[in-house]
């Protein structure tokens, strides 16, 4: 069921999603958290899309702040839609389109929309504030979410975003690496690794994925990570690791979306399944922890110093 509201009110959001739940029979029993989403009109049905899809692992209310296209200067109003049922999957949606407003209007807005006794997780898609927890909305929020892909600005837009750290911040580009990081700790235990003598990360040129994975190895180990980059080919992000042992060369190459390959001295070559991952899991993954990330913050504030680039093809 979807509802439009149209020069409405917070006060009428909160009385129509009442009475739209009970002639639906819609409840709102179960839900865990609040999640609120603040993105520019362009990504609205992307975003939806993708947290309606995590809100089946995690049941939820989802509260859209969608910035207008108008232009500024327009007559300060307030349009809504509410989605319940099969158009929420397993969660309710409320989409706010303010318009002619100003920044300082949201913590108003959304407050009455706040599940009662839930944790509140802002997830911002495509811009992002310098410090999140500092933010109106990363005020009320015990985790807050932000994506460095779509933020952009390579190595320069990570250091950006560790001036602007607090605990309970995370970024999507760190969720994309935890398959690589996962199979890397179980290939050390695999193969009883005594020394590392060189380590080198291969991903697309200004990837961040790939700068926070070369910072998690270096902090792990202790050295410098060389970060290289390379051509598309059909495959973004991180495409390969190697690892120089005192066994001799370890590798993980990505072969395809859903494959790679484990190469090892004195040992055919194994394929691991490795899939790329979508939002919608990147989201659920990043709902399961309501804490904060401390490894995640070690990687970002000491871990990305490891890091040196260089570009090859």
């Amino acid at each position: 069921m979807i509802v439009e509201l149209l020069d409405t009110t917070s006060t009428e959001i909160q009385k129509r999603l009442i009475r739209v739940r009970e002639e639906g029979g819609a409840v709102a029993l179960g839900r865990v958290l609040t999640f609120l989403i603040h993105t520019s009109g362009s990504k609205e049905e992307k975003v939806i899309e993708a947290a309606n899809e995590a809100s089946r692992e995690h049941p939820m209310r989802i509260v859209v702040i969608s910035d207008s296209e108008e232009a500024e200067g327009s007559t300060p109003r307030l349009d809504a839609e509410i989605r319940v049922g099969g158009d929420a999957g397993a969660s309710e949606v409320v989409i706010l389109r303010p318009i002619g407003q100003g920044e300082d209007f949201l913590p108003g807005l959304v407050n009455g929309l706040l599940l009662p006794d839930a944790p509140v997780v802002t997830w911002w898609p495509n811009q992002c504030p310098a410090c999140m927890a500092d933010s109106d909305l990363g005020q009320i929020s015990q985790r807050r979410i932000l994506d460095s892909l779509e933020v952009g600005g390579g190595h320069g837009g990570l250091v950006a975003i560790a001036e602007g750290y607090r605990p309970g911040d995370t970024d999507l580009a760190w969720s994309r690496v935890t398959g690589w990081r996962t199979q890397l700790a179980a290939t050390f235990d695999y193969l009883d690794i005594e020394r590392v003598d060189g380590v080198r990360v291969v991903g697309m040129e200004g990837n961040p994925s790939a700068m926070l994975l070369a910072g998690w190895l270096g902090l792990a180990l202790g050295q410098d990570v060389q970060l290289d980059s390379t051509e598309h080919r059909g495959i973004g992000g991180v495409s390969e690791v190697s690892l120089t042992t005192s066994n001799g060369e370890v590798k993980l190459t990505r072969l395809d979306e859903r494959t790679v390959t484990l190469r090892v001295p004195n040992q055919p070559d194994f394929s691991l399944f490795l899939p790329r991952r979508g939002l919608a899991s990147l989201l659920a993954e990043e709902l399961r922890r309501l804490g904060p990330d401390k490894v995640y913050g070690e990687v970002l504030l000491e871990g990305i110093k490891w890091v040196r680039t260089s570009s090859v093809k």
